[in-house]
């Protein structure tokens, strides 16, 4: 499990769904966290695999590390 700003971020950025595999087919799964990158996004339930990148925590409001 990676550390990530707060707790409310770490319990979203590492969610597993016992009942989906992908997280973009799961309605709970909100943040996506690419670990190479440092990136997070706002995943975005429309069907498809998009995100939307984020700069500051929707919980804590910290700057979230992100790749240049």
């Amino acid at each position: 499990m990676t550390h990530h700003c707060c707790e409310p971020m770490t319990d979203r950025a590492d969610w597993h769904c016992d009942q989906h595999s992908d997280p973009f087919d799961c309605p709970d799964a909100l943040v996506q966290f690419h670990a190479e990158s440092q990136e997070y996004g706002l995943i975005i339930h429309d069907g498809g695999t998009s995100s939307i990148t984020i700069a500051f925590c929707p919980w804590c409001g910290q700057r979230l590390s992100q790749s240049a």
